[in-house]
């Protein structure tokens, strides 16, 4: 896959995330269908806190030498981060807009400087382009499990 098809990737991942919300009442998406995991609302925020963490990393990855990237603690994030006051459009509008953004710069980059290395202190180093896979993929592991809620509440899988 080229560069282009990976950045076009990119960009679809919040319409698959805005289709496995479609028609869920603030009810659903708050509500907790499947033990021991996080509701629909909180899956979203969960993104659209990561999108802007994954965005900094790529673009730190552009701008600077090698430069130190961090994890972040996803389970401190939903229980300190008021996830079920959140607002599910203001949410998705986020990932949108970073989405965009980072498309527009990634579109300004040679190929070579796809190969530019930051270091994740937890997993070592990282292209831009594995930086890249890695934000291309957060969307579709978790559309996943919107889709089990739905299921589980009743609703239509995204399937149909």
């Amino acid at each position: 896959m080229n560069i282009e098809e990976r950045i076009q990737q990119y960009l679809e991942g919040p319409a698959l995330l805005r289709r496995a919300v479609a028609g869920m009442t603030r009810e659903q998406l708050l509500a907790r269908p499947v033990p021991g995991r996080w509701s629909t609302l909180e899956v979203v925020c969960h993104l659209a806190d990561f999108e802007p963490i994954f965005a900094d990393r790529i673009k730190r990855a552009i701008a600077e030498e090698r430069p130190i990237i961090f994890g972040a603690n996803q389970d401190l994030f939903v229980q300190r981060l008021a996830y079920h006051e959140r607002d599910l459009e203001e949410e998705l509008g986020i990932i949108e807009l970073t989405r965009k953004q980072l498309a527009r710069i990634l579109r300004t980059l040679q190929p070579e400087d796809f190969q530019r290395v930051a270091v994740h202190n937890q997993a070592g180093p990282r292209t831009v382009e594995q930086l890249l896979q890695t934000a291309i993929n957060h969307i579709p592991h978790h559309v996943r499990f919107i889709d089990e809620k739905r299921r589980a509440l009743g609703l239509p899988g995204l399937q149909g």
